[in-house]
């Protein structure tokens, strides 16, 4: 009997070409029509020239920056024809890369008629919902086939957008419209897929600055959504004036604050150098006092134009959207923009100050109970993006997530409080942000990228330390609980009370979830069913999982409210009856400690940093 032969490889496909930076031959025509808004389906028709005969690739964008992944819904892209001199041409698409498409062009064709539909999706289980029958949020990446082998900055697109009649839009490109037609000028497709579009039949734009070079362009689901008054418009305004006086340079010559208040759209904020994308609740406005909470999702993404768009991570930055992105530096782009967002809040007065206090306590205390560090440094969680693209986690307390924003942003307050000591109150992180961020030409909003080196010589220049050290435990070692050491520097320390703090109360009451991690170990929401269970924690040992339901606490059925009346009345064990599946089981915390809400408690000093960190920098 002849011996069984093993099986070997197959030949490996031939890679895509790798981006070169030289100018693409001629420019790439898009015409995009987004009027089908009752099924969500975007027509695309797109015309590339081409230089000659031969096979051509074409790439759908895959790595998103703001994303840190590869984050193309390339499931939702349908309908691709080609074609060249009349006739049909037929397509492949590569082997190993489901993002590139093959096509072989034949003699005497000097450019390629490309159409296609993105099904953007009509339901949130099949992706992020981003049309409405009165509102659309369009990521031009989503709607783009383009050459492969080119610098994304060295390939020109002259886009153009249809809109169902009536429908205004903002954009970061300044177009011409006319007839419901958006017509956009030739720019390089890394300036189109970062400029996506706002549109909807009830849309108002504001100007934010005094020179009209910031605008806030809303869209709703009706009228009265978008009806800011000037009392809610002015701290927005405050923002932007506090944001030049922390940076004193603007690296943009524009800046529209793509702004969606809707409960049909899915909620969201992803930067953009000259814009953002902010979608939120629909009564961000008509229930001002209500959503305090989410005012910070403007402040973080206006600063990243500064940090993450105009100054980046050296790996972040990548020549062409097929090349991988890495994320070392997302501690400095996220963790330092999210320190920011919240005294930005602060400063213009989104936010009171304790609200502030309150949303930093929160963080503190997320990361006091996290057992995640003990194995996996901060640094790792950078690749998160990648790893799991926040979906959900079974023990996210101790898979950790995507922790560089909020364990960063306190690490920052470590770094700023420390500045502030080094140079006897004379500095702060504030002057880092101005020279590393803001240090360049007004309106210059080319990248410039650094590394971790680059960190550690500005912050050198302004407080001799040995940044170098300070950082290389915190970001690439394993601990155990919070950074603590800038809240206590600043004046305040971590406490728990038995009432929650307002911002605390604030985000249960939009989320729709009762938090009780500090007392039982776990979150639940209003329909009973557990969100998140805290690794090692009281509910933890009590065998409890995220995905369980609350049938009965002490006896009685579940309710918000029951469970809440139970928590602050126990001290001791407390019975649940348990949903896991089709099986319910009696189950019993060992000891409840009662409410337990974090709150950051001033300490006795004549002066706390924490309070002039907080203090708006505008006078009048």
């Amino acid at each position: 009997m002849a011996p069984c032969e093993l099986p070997r490889p197959v030949p490996e496909p031939a890679p895509v070409a790798a981006p070169a930076d030289v100018p693409y031959p001629g420019t790439i025509r898009l015409r995009v029509d987004a009027r089908d808004v009752e099924r969500r389906i975007f027509q695309v028709h797109e015309t590339i020239p081409v230089s000659g005969p031969g096979e051509c690739t074409l790439l759908f964008p895959q790595w998103l920056p703001g994303y840190h992944a590869p984050q193309a819904p390339i499931e939702l892209f349908a309908g691709l024809a080609i074609e060249g001199g009349g006739k049909d041409l037929r397509w492949q698409r590569h082997p190993v890369n489901v993002h590139a498409f093959r096509v072989d062009v034949p003699e005497g064709v000097d450019g390629i008629e490309i159409r296609f539909q993105f099904l953007s999706p009509t339901d949130p289980a099949q992706g992020r919902v981003v049309v409405s029958p009165d509102l659309l949020m369009l990521q031009w990446n989503t709607v783009v086939l383009y050459p492969a082998g080119y610098f994304a900055r060295r390939i020109e697109v002259a886009a153009s957008l249809r809109l169902p009649d009536g429908w205004h839009h903002g954009c970061a490109i300044e177009g011409t419209c006319h007839d419901a037609c958006v017509r956009f000028p030739p720019v390089p497709l890394d300036v189109l897929v970062d400029s996506p579009v706002l549109a909807g039949r009830h849309f108002r734009r504001v100007p934010l600055d005094d020179g009209g070079q910031v605008h806030l362009a809303m869209a709703g689901e009706s009228r009265d959504q978008i009806a800011a008054t000037p009392e809610q418009i002015a701290p927005h305004r405050a923002l932007i004036r506090e944001a030049d006086l922390l940076f004193g340079t603007r690296p943009f010559d524009r800046y529209e604050v793509l702004f969606a208040l809707s409960d049909t759209i899915d909620s969201i904020g992803v930067e953009h150098h000259r814009s953002c994308e902010a979608a939120t609740l629909p009564g961000y406005f008509t229930a001002w006092d209500d959503s305090f909470s989410r005012r910070d999702t403007i402040p973080h993404e206006f600063v990243h134009s500064w940090n993450g768009k105009h100054r980046r991570g050296a790996d972040s930055w990548t020549p062409s959207f097929d090349r991988p992105i890495g994320n070392s530096l997302m501690w400095v782009y996220e963790g330092q923009t999210q320190y920011w967002d919240r005294v930005l809040c602060a400063r213009s007065g989104l936010w009171a100050p304790e609200h502030a206090l309150g949303a930093l306590a929160l963080t503190a205390a997320t990361h006091a109970v996290r057992a995640g560090s003990r194995w996996r440094p901060m640094s790792d969680t950078t690749r998160d993006p990648i790893i799991a693209a926040r979906a959900p986690l079974p023990w996210p307390s101790w898979q950790r997530s995507e922790d560089y924003y909020s364990e960063g942003a306190l690490v920052w307050l470590d770094v700023d409080t420390r500045i502030r000591e080094c140079s006897g109150e004379a500095r702060s992180l504030d002057d880092f942000a101005r020279t590393f961020f803001g240090g360049d030409a007004e309106g210059d909003w080319d990248t410039r990228t650094y590394v971790f080196e680059d960190v550690v010589a500005a912050l050198e220049q302004l407080a001799p330390f040995d940044w170098h050290s300070f950082f290389v435990p915190k970001v690439d070692g394993k601990h155990e609980g919070a950074p603590l050491a800038g809240i206590e520097r600043g004046g305040y320390r971590l406490v728990y009370r038995t009432e929650p703090s307002a911002y605390w109360a604030n985000m249960e009451r939009i989320a729709g979830n009762l938090n009780l991690s500090f007392s039982l170990g776990f979150t639940v929401g209003e329909d009973g069913v557990l969100r998140e269970v805290l690794w090692e924690g009281p509910a933890f040992a009590a065998g409890l999982t995220a995905g369980s339901a609350l049938v009965e606490v002490a006896g009685e059925p579940f309710s918000p409210e029951v469970l809440r009346h139970a928590v602050a009345a126990a001290r001791g064990p407390l019975e649940l009856l348990v949903r896991t599946g089709k099986r319910e089981r009696r189950v019993t915390i060992a000891d409840c400690p009662g409410h337990r809400y974090p709150h950051l408690a001033p300490l006795d000093l004549p002066a706390r940093r924490l309070d002039a960190i907080l203090r708006p920098r505008r006078v009048g």
